[in-house]
């Protein structure tokens, strides 16, 4: 049955939740980072004691008046910390010259470099900002999904599958309140929003209202009852799919604007029966729910050479046709003829890479 609502104290709480969007990152390691800038400096530094040692003769050292490769290392590291002392100077004509064409812009660099890591927690946050500006504008036809528990992410991992692009991932939205959550997300690629889905404007940072399908997956039915009727309410012509842990709560879903409802419980329920009473068909059943493994439910057009065939003639194992917006079982007489504009649901025999073959 459905839970009560949460209380007033509960809901302000949530309303004063910071919440954001967070997108994934593929930028290199902060180790990484900073040996690599470590490298940049040390090369620098070596070109220039190269280029000091090169012309050493047009260099004057007050202490001794000649300079030696120690001199060039010491003269090298105060004028590109310009340091600066003075008592290493550059009086021929060729060495000035050096100074002014290859020593002052390899200092620049050398600077540039130290203060890279300041320059770059300065610029984060309107890079941030920019690219989160793109991804909205880009973003449309894509899936909201809320709540990233088993179920969202079984939920996921079915739509993107494990050849996925980055790309493609972005276009998965996942809605949670946990930020641990979130960024675990984000960590696998997909982009996240940090709130209570059952607020409007936290559906609308996840850009709802340009989704093509919501995949609502809470972990109270209560909830994702709210989640649904905000999200039927900011999009009209989105595919809700939600799922409830009871089935009595599964019309009021319906009511509420989804489109198709799961029963998780009582699925579970049915499975476990079904492995008791018959387990070779539990086993059937387990291979069909779990992607990649033995077999795998597919959606696929109706090729070619099929038009005008019996269901029973195709080369895949049919269970059902999609024509129009009726669903056809094989055995049904309308079936067949297969027409152009069908869709076939197949069982077929699921390939490593979790891709029906």
């Amino acid at each position: 049955m459905i839970l009560p609502r949460q209380d007033a104290a509960a809901r302000e709480a949530h309303h004063d939740t910071d919440f954001r969007v967070l997108l994934p990152r593929y930028g290199v390691a902060p180790i990484r980072q900073v040996g690599r800038r470590l490298l940049m400096a040390l090369l620098v530094m070596v070109a220039t004691i190269f280029i000091v040692y090169s012309d050493r003769a047009g260099y004057h050292d007050n202490a001794d008046g000649s300079v030696d490769f120690l001199d060039a290392v010491y003269y090298s590291t105060v004028t590109l910390s310009t340091t600066g002392y003075g008592d290493i100077v550059p009086y021929s004509d060729s060495a000035r010259l050096s100074n002014v064409l290859l020593v002052t812009p390899l200092r620049v660099l050398f600077l540039i470099i130290l203060v890279g890591t300041t320059l770059e927690v300065l610029t984060e946050r309107t890079r941030e900002q920019w690219r989160l500006t793109r991804w909205r504008s880009a973003l449309r036809d894509h899936t909201v999904v809320v709540g990233f528990g088993t179920k969202g992410r079984s939920a996921v991992q079915t739509i993107c599958g494990p050849s996925a692009s980055p790309r493609e991932k972005e276009r998965i939205v996942v809605v949670d309140p946990n930020p641990k959550v979130v960024e675990s997300a984000t960590a696998h690629g997909y982009a996240g929003v940090i709130g209570d889905a059952t607020r409007s404007d936290v559906l609308l940072r996840a850009e709802v209202q340009k989704a093509r399908q919501i995949i609502v997956a809470t972990q109270r039915d209560d909830t994702a009852v709210l989640v649904t009727l905000t999200a039927r309410q900011l999009n009209r012509a989105a595919k809700i799919v939600a799922a409830v842990r009871e089935e009595e709560n599964a019309p009021l879903l319906r009511q509420s604007g989804a489109n198709a409802v799961i029963t998780s419980a009582s699925a579970a329920g049915r499975l476990l029966g079904m492995s008791v009473l018959s387990p070779s068909a539990g086993t059937v059943m387990e291979d069909l729910i779990q992607k990649g493994s033995g077999l795998d439910l597919v959606e696929r057009p109706v090729v070619k050479a099929e038009v005008g065939r019996g269901v029973r003639d195709t080369d895949d194992l049919v269970v059902s046709v999609l024509r129009g917006h009726r669903l056809l079982a094989y055995d049904d007489p309308e079936a067949s003829p297969l027409k152009a504009t069908d869709r076939l649901i197949t069982i077929v025999r699921a390939c490593p890479d979790g891709s029906g073959a």
